[in-house]
């Protein structure tokens, strides 16, 4: 979703444009739903992500 025809009810103009605080966090915010791996926290994130899912892997491959 891009926000080239959204107006903005604060400035009355383009959120695209960014013109008041308004309108930059509903930028961010269709920016951080169109990039999903944002909401990891960046590369901190993904490290964190990785080694729980090598750490449940362990577990499993763990003979009983």
């Amino acid at each position: 979703m891009t926000a080239e025809w959204l107006v903005c009810a604060n400035c009355a103009g383009r959120v695209s444009e960014g013109r008041c605080a308004v309108c930059r966090a509903e930028l961010a915010r269709l920016r951080q739903e169109r990039n999903p791996w944002a909401t990891l926290g960046g590369p901190a994130g993904l490290i964190a992500l990785l080694l729980g899912l090598a750490a449940v892997a362990l577990l499993v491959a763990r003979p009983a």
